[in-house]
């Protein structure tokens, strides 16, 4: 691609200045509308979560500031029938003095027992978005959730990127005996299915962020390898790289300062669709108990909870954490088509 400038002093003369790769993907990229909206609301969220990370949002989650399942504002307050359920658990309005001798001396007890209590703050009876069973902010709950989901995707494609991008290319421009063992291990990998994978190497690396990060990477490699290695073997033969073997280009220059950057729109628009993918994957993790740890959040452990209280007809935790993934998710699956779109010309 090129771009035709005007040279100062030439009297009109036009001079051919050339476009680099990347000028050209961005420019492509901007000309695309759906992929820019989308490229915008990622990278709000990214922002949202980089917030949450700092403590400047979101920070106090765990604290329980309203009523247990309190609803969301625009419902108002509980009804009068759970107000009433309330009242009836805190026993029968008699007199319990004939059953029980000590029943005088209850009221007196509770006062002597607030002296030693600290002040609590009193709870909200509703939330702007309402409230899960032990009173914790939704909305605060949401927001961390996705800090841990979307980090643990982004952080799981990135290895698997690596690796795959690594192993693919080590196959692709050696082969021999080399990628002959890559490619054992690569039907090692796919000839269990994905899902059983994952569970198995849940099992031996245990619950937390690290271990899911590794867990989906070391499972997630393969369709990277398996195109990067196509690549490879077929640049590995071309011209360019013949012309830089001929003047004394190592090996590890003509794989990584030649032909990775002519193939890396293959590794970045794997990259991407792996984020969408490990965040899938890590909610899944998370709900059946194999992800993150009993003391964090992430949307996987939100639809967990949620199950319980929607049977009860607390709806509002299933809602916000479906609204916050449905809209994340389809606005990076949106801009990876938009990525792939502008990084390779040849789909226009």
């Amino acid at each position: 691609m090129s771009s035709v400038m005007t040279a100062p002093g030439t009297g009109g003369a036009t001079a051919r200045k050339s476009e680099s790769v990347w000028a050209a993907s961005w420019r492509r990229l901007r000309a695309d509308k759906v992929g820019m909206v989308a490229l915008t609301v990622v990278a709000l969220s990214l922002l949202l979560v980089l917030a949450a990370g700092l403590g400047l949002v979101a920070s106090g989650w765990q604290k329980e500031t309203g009523v247990p399942n309190a609803p969301p504002t625009f419902m108002g307050p509980g009804t009068a029938e759970s107000a009433g359920a309330v009242e009836s658990a805190k026993g029968p309005n008699v007199d319990l003095s004939d059953i029980d001798p000590l029943a005088p001396k209850y009221a007196e007890w509770t006062e002597r027992a607030k002296q030693y209590k600290t002040d609590e703050t009193p709870r909200a009876q509703t939330l702007p978005f309402g409230a899960d069973r032990l009173g914790r902010d939704v909305l605060a709950k949401a927001i961390k959730g996705a800090e841990i989901s979307i980090m643990v995707g982004v952080l799981a494609a990135v290895v698997a990127t690596l690796i795959g991008t690594v192993l693919g290319a080590l196959s692709g421009f050696y082969g021999g005996k080399v990628g002959d063992f890559l490619e054992w291990v690569y039907n090692v990998f796919t000839a269990m299915p994905n899902i059983l994978l994952i569970f198995a190497f849940a099992v031996v690396f245990g619950r937390g962020v690290l271990p899911v990060v590794m867990i989906l990477g070391l499972a997630g490699w393969t369709g990277i390898y398996r195109l990067v290695r196509a690549e490879f073997i077929k640049h590995s033969v071309r011209e360019y790289v013949r012309s830089a073997e001929a003047i004394g280009a190592s090996k590890a220059s003509r794989m990584f300062k030649h032909i990775l950057p002519n193939v890396s729109h293959v590794a970045l628009v794997q990259l991407s669709l792996h984020v969408v993918s490990f965040i899938k994957s890590e909610v899944i993790l998370s709900y059946l108990g194999l992800g993150v740890s009993v003391d964090q959040v992430s949307w996987g452990t939100m639809l967990s909870e949620a199950q319980n209280e929607l049977i009860l007809g607390y709806w509002w935790q299933l809602a916000v954490v479906t609204v916050f993934m449905a809209v994340f998710v389809t606005a990076f699956s949106l801009f990876t088509d938009a990525l792939r779109d502008a990084l390779d010309p040849k789909l226009r």
